[in-house]
């Protein structure tokens, strides 16, 4: 494979909170687009959320007065040298020494963090229901962190010095970068430099080629690198509102790469980015190009079945598809992996706090009305989710010290997102919203209703620890939602930090419990950490599911699905 610019250059200059640019590329990759983002944030959501909390401040003036009580004692604390706020863990806006040595700014974050800390205090306190309160708290969220004192020029020193190091030049840089994101990016800081990328040249450089086509996706497979592979593929199925090469990222990140390492056969489905021409594609829609994919992996192959994978929104599909083969007793699938993906939204999201009928309605309207849901709005909604790590992390590194963004792989791959048919849409909200795959019969796939309980093949669910998008717990969930033999694993990563973790992490670890109790936490109790990435035990669980060893193929593709353009394909490249 072709060694790819996955960091920025040696000598980057480090970001206001003594980051290197490839850790502030790091702390946006939690970021990425989960399965259900669909609802969006709408900003007369936001202003009826802030004016419910005025309206708690003047029905409750004495927790008003308390929380400024308790904001001014925190004040004169600054002047008798006694303020010990401290940033939350993980808050690497205050690292630099300025922030600790300069009397100034440590009065001033000193100041920023009690006035923070009273605000968020009087949600806490106030008598508005769970919802309305979580809602508050994430509005409030909002508003505090846009007024960091580290967004403005004055109170960043790092910025400060930069412009006086630079003569002014960084200023002048960043207003050319403000300028460009006004430009092209809908006024968003820029998240990756994506000059530094191709998809083909140092992204999605397997060896492969398409072997099927149809209206809905193409079907990539790899080139062998071993003498023998295990008879029984590997089918891998992305997300749809994602393009495939997550799966086959950059040197050394390769899901790929190291199945195909490992002598298994690898086949991967390249799903193309409708338009508003394809706007009637639905579940079903997807559901039959995937019946049409296997059938030629199986034909290609000579194998009677295949090993189903998939990530996110991806193993929806699959799930789908799991449900309709079991209603018929179909044993097209032997083995299926479901990655960072949850079915239903009974565990609680972050990404729920606004789902209200009103929100849906509206965004069933709006997709409707264009015909897809573009991935840029998704994008977009997921940014003012964890706006620290996705907007004012950039607002920074990118206006005030005038740095450009950092070239990263994986920021790239999230920018090059695709679309959703608006039909599609729907289905997926009516999905989360009605939980309909947790209620057996209340789903219908290609005219039949479905029941995950009667979906028996083994399965390997894989969920990450930290990840705020698809919640742990909520993955437990879609593990217990399946019958027969479920392995699940909890990576101690966030949601894309589970899924491209290769071995030689020494950061790297996964929790191991082979019983599935009935809830989560008596699931943990009972695990045990193991070093490393889960890659390899996935890989040890997929060879004894994959047959015997046999001679490699000399040749992609077969008489009846010839091996056509080479990988990574046409609609991958498709705007």
């Amino acid at each position: 494979m072709a060694k790819t610019t996955e960091s920025p250059q040696k000598n980057a200059k480090q970001s206001p909170q003594n980051e290197t640019a490839d850790e502030l590329a790091a702390s946006a990759a939690e970021g990425m687009l989960g399965p259900n983002p669909f609802v969006g944030l709408r900003a007369c959501d936001i202003v009826a959320t802030a004016q419910k909390i005025g309206t708690q401040a003047l029905r409750q003036p004495a927790l008003v007065m308390e929380q400024e009580a308790a904001f001014a004692r925190e004040v004169l604390k600054l002047f008798s040298g006694g303020g010990d706020a401290t940033p939350p863990k993980g808050d690497k806006r205050f690292t630099d020494a300025a922030w600790q040595n300069n009397f100034m700014y440590r009065a001033t974050l000193q100041g920023y963090l009690a006035w923070r800390d009273a605000l968020a205090g009087f949600v806490e306190r106030s008598a508005l229901d769970p919802a309305n309160k979580e809602r508050a708290k994430f509005v409030m969220s909002l508003f505090t962190d846009a007024a960091s004192p580290t967004n403005t020029l004055l109170g960043n020193p790092a910025a400060l010095k930069k412009v006086v190091d630079t003569g002014g030049a960084s200023l002048m840089d960043g207003c050319n970068n403000l300028m460009m994101d006004l430009l092209k990016n809908h006024g968003m800081p820029a998240q990756v430099n994506k000059t530094a990328f191709g998809v083909g040249k140092n992204l999605a450089t397997s060896t492969g080629a398409v072997v099927f086509r149809n209206e809905v996706l193409e079907l990539i497979q790899y080139a062998p690198t071993t003498q023998q592979v295990y008879g029984r593929p590997q089918l891998i199925v992305p997300p749809q509102i994602n393009k495939f090469y997550i799966f086959d990222l950059s040197e050394g990140k390769s899901i790929v790469d190291y199945l195909v390492k490992n002598e298994l056969q690898v086949f991967v489905v390249s799903w193309r980015n409708p338009t508003a021409a394809q706007s009637h594609w639905d579940l079903d829609t997807y559901v039959t190009a995937l019946v049409e994919a296997i059938a030629a992996v199986r034909e290609i192959t000579g194998c009677d079945d295949v090993n189903l994978h998939g990530a996110c929104s991806g193993a929806m599909a699959i799930s789908a598809l799991l449900g309709n083969l079991a209603s018929r007793d179909d044993k097209t699938v032997n083995a299926a992996t479901l990655m960072v993906a949850v079915l239903d939204n009974s565990a609680d999201s972050q990404l729920g706090l606004f789902a209200t009928p009103e929100a849906i309605a509206a965004a069933k309207q709006h997709s409707t009305s264009r015909g897809v849901l573009a991935g840029e709005e998704m994008g977009r909604v997921f940014a003012w989710m964890r706006p620290n790590d996705l907007v004012w992390n950039y607002w920074v590194n990118n206006y005030l010290l005038g740095n450009a963004p950092p070239a990263f792989d994986i920021l790239y791959w999230n920018n090059d997102a695709t679309r959703l048919p608006a039909k599609m849409h729907g289905q997926l909200l009516d999905i989360f919203t009605q939980n309909l795959f947790s209620k057996p019969g209340a789903l219908t796939v290609l005219g039949t209703p479905i029941d995950l309980s009667q979906v028996t093949c083994d399965k390997y669910v894989v969920a990450g620890m930290t990840d705020h998008i698809t919640p742990w717990k909520g993955v437990y969930n879609t593990a217990k939602t399946f019958g027969g033999n479920t392995r699940f694993i909890l990576s101690s990563s966030g949601h894309i930090q589970s899924l491209i973790n290769p071995p030689g992490n020494p950061k790297s670890k996964y929790y191991l419990n082979p019983e599935l109790p009935a809830n989560a936490d008596a699931w943990l109790a009972g695990a045990k950490p193991e070093a490393d990435t889960w890659w390899g035990n996935w890989r040890d669980w997929l060879v004894a599911r994959s047959g015997e060893r046999r001679a490699a193929p000399a040749a992609l593709g077969s008489e009846r699905h010839p091996a056509g353009v080479k990988a990574p394909g046409t609609y991958v490249l498709e705007p």
